[in-house]
């Protein structure tokens, strides 16, 4: 017959519902045997040790009694006739079968103490019947109610892992969804975001102002802050993840910083437009993708503070602006941000692991769901072999009633496995 098996829902332990119960029922009446048998036992050797007493203390004083009276009895019939000595004698005969009455009295009397010893051995042996049924039937409660508290146990585990499994379920279908298919809309808030906190963490002094959603313009502007001046300049800067690059976006993206008072704009892209192959600048906007922007804003924030610097200290003595646009247009400026790209080329091949990564952990994760569910199946069979119809059905986990099983039903109604 199978083992009933439960796990610990904390420590996953494995134990023996029966011998758990055996062994604690087993104990139980164990002791109470002990006591109630260790109790009889004293009982009889009191009663022994009374019984040898009085029959010890009843021969002492039978054999004086003898030797006093024939002693009494010699020195008298010295001085008395033969008839007074023949009466004394009947006397004594009398005194001796009243001591043999007496003598069969206490045979008697043994008998019966003998009766009443086997009498309290069938008593023990009765009591020790009357305990072993009171421990089957106890033994056979705790059995019932181990298993009513197991299927309740079963229920509710099966309905906690249902809820799992079904969000577990809904994530996975929703991460395939968003791998297979992806949604433009959610990437390029993806790409907003990973514009956003890249600046915040890289750069803790600079304001970062987000363009809140639904509004008009960019995705999010960099103030330049540093230690020794505020606002040195500021920096536009919108995201584009789609399939291609529109042109009309340069234009508009220019009539936005205008009327927001920023020079500097830079549209990050995953499709460049054609013709350009990298980094690049156009009709006055920087155009790049989200590897090269790590770059371009390292260097266009420096030449940010540059230009301040040099504005501070010619002010009054030329255009800031046209100081700031000769630099960004030249060629210094232009070998400064390649030779920055170059070393962000092996951020890109990290991110990269980074998705394989975080693919293998999805599949992963897929397997282990898997392994719930079988092993939830699993328990369940192995309840339903213990427990037989006596175990509410699971719908779920069972296959539609056909008519041989519902003929099955009708002749062996309320049957189990332990009838």
């Amino acid at each position: 017959m199978e083992k009933k098996t439960i796990n610990c829902p904390n420590c996953e332990f494995e134990f023996n519902v029966e011998d758990v119960i055996e062994k604690e029922v087993e104990a139980k009446f164990a002791a109470k045997f002990a006591k109630k048998e260790n109790q009889l036992k004293a009982e009889m050797q009191d009663f022994e040790e009374k019984q040898e007493k009085a029959r010890e203390a009843y021969k002492e004083k039978l054999k004086k009694d003898r030797e006093e009276i024939a002693e009494e009895e010699f020195k008298k019939a010295q001085s008395e006739t033969k008839k007074q000595y023949e009466l004394k004698l009947e006397k004594l005969k009398e005194q001796a079968e009243e001591k043999d009455a007496l003598q069969l009295k206490l045979q008697k009397s043994e008998l019966e103490l003998e009766e009443q010893k086997r009498a309290l051995s069938n008593a023990a042996e009765q009591a020790k019947l009357e305990a072993r049924k009171e421990f089957l039937e106890k033994q056979e409660e705790l059995e019932k109610q181990a298993k009513d508290k197991a299927n309740e146990n079963f229920e509710l585990n099966k309905k906690e892992y249902e809820k799992k499994l079904k969000d577990q379920e809904s994530l996975i279908e929703e991460m395939k969804r968003k791998m297979s298919q992806g949604s433009m809309q959610l990437q390029g808030e993806v790409q907003e975001l990973a514009i956003e906190e890249y600046l915040q963490s890289q750069f803790p002094l600079d304001e970062i102002i987000e363009i809140k959603k639904g509004a008009r313009g960019g995705d999010c502007i960099q103030v330049v802050n540093t230690r020794q001046h505020a606002n040195c300049g500021k920096i536009y800067y919108e995201s584009k993840r789609t399939q291609s690059f529109q042109p009309s976006w340069i234009e508009k993206f220019k009539t936005d910083m205008r009327n927001k008072g920023i020079e500097l704009g830079v549209i990050v892209t995953e499709v460049m437009p054609k013709n350009m192959e990298r980094m690049d600048m156009k009709d006055g906007i920087w155009i790049c993708t989200y590897q090269e922007f790590k770059g371009l804003s390292i260097a266009l924030r420096q030449a940010c503070i540059k230009v301040n610097a040099v504005s501070v200290g010619q002010e009054n003595k030329g255009d800031k602006m046209a100081l700031l646009y000769d630099y960004l247009t030249g060629a210094e400026f232009k070998m400064q941000m390649e030779a920055i790209i170059e070393g962000f080329t092996q951020m890109q091949n990290d991110l990269q692991k980074e998705k394989n990564a975080m693919a293998r952990i999805w599949k992963q994760r897929e397997k282990q769901i898997d392994k719930v569910v079988n092993n939830t199946i699993n328990f369940y069979g192995s309840l339903k072999g213990i427990a037989g119809n006596a175990l509410p059905r699971v719908e779920s986990l069972e296959l539609p009633y056909t008519n041989l099983e519902e003929e099955e039903d009708d002749n062996h109604s309320g049957g189990t496995l332990f009838e």
